[in-house]
């Protein structure tokens, strides 16, 4: 059974930043596709990035292009999110997602807040 375990998340002022961390219990080059998911209260979940390691092509919401970047690392099984100029729209719960074949596995979710 695969575990995600996603950290990092916190409160920080319009503007801020921070990096949200995904830890994968299995190799992330096992995966077809891991991303970073969000759901704000009262909200649908949304997709906000997607990495597909087999050839690293990403994916971005229009609403994060040119602040949110999703990077991978093989060696520490850990697809990381770093959100930038962050805005009080960006308040969220975030949940990694991994995808493998017709499995799909979820992290807990991390809580993240932007005062404004």
């Amino acid at each position: 059974q695969v575990q995600l375990v996603e950290s990092g998340g916190g409160l920080v002022q319009v503007g801020g930043s921070l990096r949200l961390s995904c830890a994968a219990s299995g190799s992330i080059s096992s995966f077809t596709s891991v991303g970073w998911y969000r759901r704000a209260p009262g909200q649908q979940r949304e997709l906000v990035a997607r990495i597909t390691p087999g050839d690293s092509t990403n994916y971005y919401a229009d609403s994060v292009k040119g602040r949110f970047t999703i990077s991978k690392d093989y060696a520490k099984r850990t697809v990381d999110l770093q959100m930038n100029s962050l805005k009080p729209e960006d308040t969220a719960v975030y949940y990694c997602n991994a995808n493998r074949l017709v499995f799909e596995f979820w992290g807990q979710g991390t809580q993240v807040t932007v005062s404004s």
